[in-house]
């Protein structure tokens, strides 16, 4: 069992920057992909980003190629997301997921464990 801890969002202007964090407790981290998923208003669930054990893989949805990037941080159990070029379409709660093994896809049922979610508002 994996537990997953959030920390980073808030307000900001359109074309600002956020950073996510998410710290992993529990199974060894450096075991398993992680990702971030959205859920805007009301929209449902979707993928954003994924990262492969040991981060040689990473993918994203299409509107958020080149401005939003994931990284990992196997020493402090830690994934983040680097937000930039923010825009209002960008406004959700953020979670982060832990995979059920080494390699990630955009299926939320591909994880296993989830944060807390935190919010990022982007106001135009």
């Amino acid at each position: 069992q994996v537990q997953l801890v959030q920390s980073g969002g808030g307000l900001v202007p359109a074309g600002g920057s956020l950073r996510l964090s998410c710290a992993a407790s529990g199974r060894t981290f450096s075991s398993y992909a992680m990702g971030w998923f959205r859920q805007g208003p009301g929209k449902e669930r979707e993928f954003v980003a994924g990262i492969s054990r040991g981060g040689s893989m990473t993918g994203y949805i299409d509107s958020v190629k080149g401005r939003f990037t994931i990284s990992r941080d196997d020493a402090k159990n830690t994934v983040y997301l680097q937000m930039n070029s923010l825009k209002p379409d960008d406004t959700a709660v953020y979670y982060c997921a832990a995979g059920r093994g080494p390699i990630y896809n955009k299926y939320a049922t591909s994880f296993a464990s989830w944060g807390q979610g935190t919010q990022v508002t982007v106001s135009s």
